[in-house]
């Protein structure tokens, strides 16, 4: 759960893995940098694409890296990473690098992370898979709902326990299930007639 809006993240290798990767940096609104030595066409408007082999000062700036270039690459990533202080995710060898990304399921403000710290992506993608179905979009709006009511109760309700027990109490399971059957109006009043 990094913050990347407005940093740069370094890319190296523009094959299949290179290319999900970049998708999730600019995603969180990371500036990115591609290195790969092949002509590379359809990268988002934006994307720096370095043609030329990868070479060490091409971490310069990076606030991460991805590794995801042939295995002698990457390992060389890694060890540059280290000494400019970039941490580097290494597609090849997760264990060598600094981080592993989660399989992740986003709805709004929501966020499930699934991981196997690089032991098996596959099964962490399966597992995400599995519960995309049963976190479906009302989660994003009970988020937006929780927090609109959270606001309201901190400026509204002085005692601390009370606060507590009301912010632990919207967030039961039968308010997603009444989000689900009778939408937000009538359960954002329904909060607030608690309140």
């Amino acid at each position: 759960m990094l913050n990347l809006a407005g940093k740069l993240v370094a890319v190296v290798g523009g094959g299949p893995v290179g290319m999900r990767k970049l998708a999730a940096v600019l995603e969180c609104g990371a500036v990115a940098r591609v290195i790969d030595p092949r002509s590379l066409s359809g990268l988002p408007s934006g994307v720096r694409h370095v043609c030329e082999p990868y070479r060490a000062p091409h971490l310069d700036g990076a606030a991460l890296a991805f590794a995801c270039a042939p295995p002698e690459v990457n390992a060389r990533v890694v060890g540059d990473g280290r000494a400019r202080g970039v941490w580097v995710n290494a597609a090849t060898a997760p264990s060598d690098g600094d981080f592993t990304l989660p399989a992740v399921v986003r709805r709004g403000d929501f966020t499930l992370s699934v991981s196997t710290g690089g032991a098996a992506p596959a099964l962490a993608r399966r597992v995400r898979e599995k519960l995309e179905a049963e976190f479906d979009a009302t989660f994003a709006e009970w988020v937006r709902l929780l927090a609109e009511l959270r606001a309201e109760v901190l400026a509204t309700v002085p005692d601390e326990t009370r606060r507590r027990e009301l912010l632990d109490a919207f967030a039961d399971w039968h308010w997603l299930a009444r989000l689900r059957t009778e939408g937000a109006d009538a359960v954002r009043a329904a909060m607030r007639k608690s309140v």
